[in-house]
């Protein structure tokens, strides 16, 4: 695998640095909207549905949220900001949660928006349905809506994370008019959502684009600003590169063009990144071992596989210094929530060799010790390179590693439904409470086959269990700060899987596209203020 040197990295990412710097002073001069025009946007890879109220993949949310709607928006420093919601209240015990709604609400097909939205929505899908809604509801014990604009929410203990539960990501009203007694997975609405955000659906030709137009009747008046998204799927990541030269799109999150193209896309001065906006995801790279693998099921192979990865090469050689190693499973920018006093895997191949020997797994003839698979997530080269960095680092101690390669649906049901892989790399979003991100992994609770981004190792114990039972309810904060630091250093010292880095995605948009990144949720947001400078 042929990689750019180090100091070529440096240098991009120090370039990149200075240019986001600068877009993000100058994205705060306040300019008078201006109406019309359609937004060419690439989502990548094609998401599988466009409700991500029943699976939270990552494509999923940069479409359906523009239709689809949460009772709170935040703000980049993860306060909640009115949407749906006009206002809350949490009872003194912190086990009532009381929501004002907004009033004249439509959605698209012209019935009312009311409390009992709301209410379907949380008890049939959030807490049933949403891979990481069943924990962070799971002390909700009622729901109750005394009137049409009003949304109590009743809880048996405390549950402190779940007033960062209420985007339109990660916790999306749907109508309860076309989904109660329905098969709610299997409805139609899944591909053809009908919301109360400011673009409606209005067609999907599956390998090609996604268009929404503007909803006349948005709740905030005068927007949105844009006429039309096209939402483009552009699986060849030279193509989508390709796409921005030639302005055939204007806008993609998620660090969607190839990192080493980066400098030359933004060098006109046509285009420009933007870092801000992936505040609200804390995404962390990590690998899943599976712990039903004889060897993986031994802690001292997978510490052993921890100090055989150099991440600080990784980093700045595939991932062009777009992200830093971690410590742990929650990343450092959750300041409240992070520490690094957790045990830590250096770099140290010969460590690496001599775990493998002391767990009994001994270089055969061929030198190897024995052989395992690897799947990684198939959203582009950077993973696949990365799959191929990870297989020569293994295999320099002894490691064999065969790397597999498939579309988004058979990675997620070979991992998450039929657990048929060793080891698998991918990124998960901590959140920005660790109940509602970093849990999921390791809550034996959480061992669900066919939940996506959950506890696909099959990792249980009572310990881990014990902490983040007491996590969830834990209502003095300075007690809850101890338990979480305790659940990081057991992750650590149990490995069940292994948070590579943190990453750092970006967003390439034309110079001429304005207030794309508004929220901590970025690309997440509903493009109500988006507009085009003509």
């Amino acid at each position: 695998m042929q990689l750019p040197s180090i100091p070529h990295a440096r240098v991009l990412a120090a370039a990149i640095f200075i240019s986001l710097s600068s877009c993000f002073i100058s994205s705060a001069v306040a300019e008078q909207p201006q109406d019309g025009g359609t937004l060419s946007m690439i989502v990548q890879p094609e998401p599988p549905v466009l409700v991500s109220a029943i699976n939270s993949a990552a494509p999923i949310g940069v479409v359906s949220t523009k239709m689809l709607e949460g009772l709170v928006t935040y703000d980049f420093d993860m306060n909640p900001k009115p949407s749906l919601a006009l206002s809350w209240v949490l009872s003194k015990d912190g086990k009532t949660l009381t929501f004002k709604l907004r009033k004249g609400v439509k959605w698209h097909d012209g019935k009312d928006f009311t409390a009992a939205d709301v209410q379907f929505s949380l008890v049939k899908v959030w807490k049933e349905l949403h891979p990481r809604g069943r924990s962070t509801f799971a002390k909700v014990t009622a729901v109750d809506a005394p009137d049409p604009y009003t949304v109590v929410i009743r809880m048996s203990e405390p549950s402190p994370a779940m007033m960062s539960a209420f985007s339109s990501y990660e916790s999306q009203v749907l109508p309860k008019h076309l989904y109660d007694g329905t098969d709610i997975q299997g409805n139609p609405r899944n591909s053809a959502p009908i919301g109360t955000g400011p673009f409606r659906f209005k067609e999907w030709q599956k390998g090609n684009y996604i268009i929404l137009e503007k909803n006349p009747d948005y709740w905030d008046k005068g927007k949105p600003h844009l006429d039309k998204i096209v939402f483009r799927i552009i699986p060849d990541a030279a193509a989508r590169a390709a796409a921005f030269e030639t302005g055939e799109v204007q806008l993609a999150g998620f660090s969607s063009v190839p990192l080493n193209d980066v400098q030359r896309l933004t060098a006109s001065g046509n285009l420009k990144t933007e870092t801000h906006g992936y505040e609200f995801f804390a995404p962390v790279f990590l690998l899943e071992f599976n712990l039903r693998n004889p060897y993986l099921r031994e802690k001292k192979v997978r510490q052993a596989i921890a100090h055989a990865i150099d991440r600080d090469a990784l980093v700045k050689n595939v991932w062009f210094g777009f992200g830093k190693p971690s410590t742990g499973p929650v990343p450092s920018v959750l300041k409240r929530w992070y520490t690094d006093k957790v045990p830590k895997y250096p770099f140290d191949p010969k460590r690496a060799e001599q775990l493998l020997d002391e767990a009994g797994f001994k270089r055969a003839g061929g030198g190897m010790r024995f052989k395992i698979t690897h799947d990684f997530l198939p959203y582009g080269s950077d993973y696949q390179r990365t799959a191929e960095f990870i297989k020569q680092s293994l295999g320099k101690v002894g490691i064999e590693v065969e790397i597999r390669s498939q579309d988004i649906g058979a990675f997620l049901r070979r991992v998450y439904t039929d657990n048929n892989f060793d080891i698998s790399s991918n990124f998960f979003y901590a959140l920005p409470d660790p109940t509602l991100g970093v849990q999921r992994i390791y809550w034996s609770q959480n061992i669900k086959k066919g939940v996506p981004f959950s506890n696909s190792s099959g990792y249980i114990n009572r310990e881990m269990d014990d902490f983040i039972e007491q996590i969830q309810v834990e209502h003095d904060p300075a007690k809850r700060i101890a338990l979480i630091h305790k659940l990081q250093v057991l992750a650590q010292e149990d490995l069940p899987v292994l948070d590579v880095f943190e990453m750092q995605f970006f967003t390439l948009a034309a110079k001429n596209l304005m207030s794309h990144t508004t929220t901590s949720d970025g690309v997440y947001a509903s493009f109500a203020e988006t507009w085009m400078k003509k």
